[in-house]
């Protein structure tokens, strides 16, 4: 090794030994000092090995040719239940990188298996989704303005699929071995009506997941260790209709549909554990002067708690059907009905502090970026499935800058973007374990097969 080299991996040992630390500090004035030994003791072991600072060097001088994949990416459609094309292109980068078993299953999820030397367990599932909020037809092309680069999709989860890569690539150019397997995962159907049904799926075909960790979002000092619940609704409001002036008496759909809107404006929730509800789409009726009989309306429901969600729930449709009631009782009519789907359905759930995945979470962020602070939050994403079945599961992010998030204007910046799998490598490392250097941290479900 030339003197340079060794240098530079002397130097970057150093500052990862000063994040880890700070946070082992960090943690043993919020945590019970049990929880977190062994992930301490293996972050030592990981940041002392010649391999892993090898890999995480590699990872950050891929950082171009990551945020080039990234572009590639997003510019392949991936509207809401038409993912194909661009699982298509991921299952092929997946082979080209050694994956000859790389497959798309039955749902459209892209799945790639990296067998450890531990005979199967634990299985950590890495992932990020291939879907966007964005329909077919939406210009996706990546535009360069004002030092930022513009696209629909552009940092999600464009961002978190092309980490992945990266990490893959520098995992294998450097013989990295985990005790435990690690399935990487390009899932569908995150966004919006997907309704989680690619995890949902992932979850039912593999009963042996121990682990499950999402790429999605891009600063990696916020970690998702609680998944907020949602549910959501259509309500179809139907009555008689007529002409406004020869059939005036007769209940309006809108009229009901308008009733019921400012009952639920008026609900009362909490904010902890936060929730909230918002109708988010109307349409109705046919003409101006017509009475209408027909109107709909689509509904979202989130909290952090369950059963908090279930308890606005169920006033927020008792409330629906009373305006029909009383728009009805307006007209002495029963002519009036109202349509209830359920049309999204998204479980809460939470992941405990001391849990070992979210004590990597912490100690991984620290060594990366050599300060102890990380930001615990709750979000709707892959890892809602996870923790709703009691897998540990936490949500990191891929890297970068952004904003204007589920719109065509938003955009991204790969400031310290290899940030993002540098801090994915050495929370899988700690978790799955690294052949000859450290055990798993994540347990093997009792019961799982």
């Amino acid at each position: 090794m030339k003197k340079t080299s060794r240098t530079r991996i002397m130097l970057a040992r150093a500052a990862f030994a000063a994040g880890l630390a700070l946070i082992a500090t960090h943690a043993r004035a919020e945590t019970p000092s049990t929880s977190g030994s062994g992930v301490d003791a293996a972050t030592q072991a990981l940041l002392a090995d010649a391999a892993v600072m090898k890999t995480l060097a590699d990872i950050k001088a891929d950082d171009d040719t990551a945020f080039a994949e990234q572009k590639r990416i997003t510019e392949i459609p991936a509207p809401p239940y038409k993912e194909k094309v661009r699982a298509e292109y991921y299952l092929k980068r997946m082979q080209e990188l050694g994956f000859k078993d790389a497959a798309i299953d039955g749902e459209g999820n892209v799945i790639a298996l990296r067998k450890g030397s531990g005979g199967g367990r634990p299985k950590l599932v890495v992932s990020a989704h291939l879907d966007t909020v964005f329909p077919e037809g939406t210009d996706v092309a990546v535009k360069e303005s004002d030092g930022a680069v513009h696209a629909p999709g552009i940092g999600d989860d464009s961002r978190g699929l092309a980490a992945l890569l990266s990490l893959i690539k520098s995992m294998n150019a450097n013989g990295i071995t985990t005790v435990g397997d690690v399935m990487f995962v390009g899932t569908v159907g995150e966004e919006e009506l997907g309704n989680l049904r690619g995890v949902k799926a992932l979850f039912r075909d593999h009963a042996d997941i121990d682990g499950f960790i999402s790429i999605d979002g891009l600063g990696i000092t916020r970690v998702v260790n609680q998944g907020t619940g949602s549910h959501r609704y259509e309500m179809v409001f139907k009555g008689p209709g007529g002409h406004s002036f020869q059939e005036f008496g007769l209940p309006s759909a809108i009229h009901a549909m308008d009733r019921a809107i400012a009952k639920i404006a008026d609900l009362q929730t909490p904010s902890d554990p936060k929730t909230t509800f918002t109708v988010g789409t109307v349409s109705g009726g046919t003409s101006v002067n017509a009475i209408a009989s027909e109107a709909r309306m689509a509904v979202d429901m989130r909290s952090n708690s369950t059963k908090e969600l279930l308890k606005l729930e169920a006033r927020l449709l008792d409330l629906a059907k009373q305006a029909v009631a009383d728009e009805n009782a307006r007209w002495k009519s029963d002519k009036l009905t109202i349509d209830i789907k359920l049309i999204g359905d998204r479980p809460a759930g939470i992941v405990a502090m001391d849990s070992p995945i979210v004590q990597a979470t912490q100690r991984a962020v620290a060594a990366i970026t050599r300060g102890p602070r990380v930001t615990f939050a709750g979000s709707s994403t892959d890892s809602n499935l996870a923790m709703s079945l009691g897998i540990p599961a936490v949500t990191i992010g891929g890297g970068g800058e952004g904003g204007n998030w589920h719109s065509r204007n938003e955009w991204y910046k790969p400031v310290d973007a290899y940030l993002g799998p540098q801090n994915a490598l050495l929370t899988i490392l700690m978790l799955t374990g690294l052949d000859g250097v450290t055990k798993p941290a994540l347990a093997v479900r009792q019961g799982a097969n």
